[in-house]
């Protein structure tokens, strides 16, 4: 009896390690994955509705970016993705977590965390890139994040 319940800890003890060890795995997972969309569509110019390699909107561009990665279906507007996925706070963000800004009175935005304070967007000045959240301009416009995956 001691052998078999010595037996069970051992292999409680090595299946939570490994879980722990899956979780890091899927996080680099995730960031690989949208490394590899950014290098596809670094630079792709900003075109209002566009949701194609010619030119993307904001969520035109999450939208592809998802599918491309996940075969996950997004809403087409900022605002419905707005809606999607469970809130999750600033301090918790993970690669992969849309992230969401008001900019101005006519106009939202979102992006891709990729972390370490870092997201890629469609901006409508130089296209597809990364921007750090802790620039003044994303600080100050910043609104709630999703989680969707």
């Amino acid at each position: 009896m001691r052998k078999y319940l010595l037996f069970l800890i051992t292999v409680s003890i090595l299946l939570s390690g490994c879980k722990s060890q899956q979780k890091s795995i899927e996080k680099n997972d995730i960031q690989q994955n949208f490394e590899r969309i950014y290098q596809k569509y670094k630079g792709v110019k900003y075109r209002y509705g566009g949701t194609t390699s010619k030119g993307f909107d904001c969520s035109g561009f999450v939208q592809r970016a998802f599918m491309d990665a996940y075969r996950k279906k997004l809403p087409r507007t900022t605002k419905s993705m707005m809606k999607s996925g469970k809130k999750v706070s600033k301090n918790k963000l993970k690669p992969g977590d849309l992230v969401f800004f008001h900019p101005t009175r006519k106009y939202y935005h979102v992006g891709i965390y990729l972390g370490k304070g870092v997201f890629m967007h469609a901006s409508t000045s130089k296209g597809v890139m990364k921007s750090s959240l802790n620039l003044p301009y994303w600080r100050r416009s910043y609104i709630t994040a999703r989680r969707v995956l």
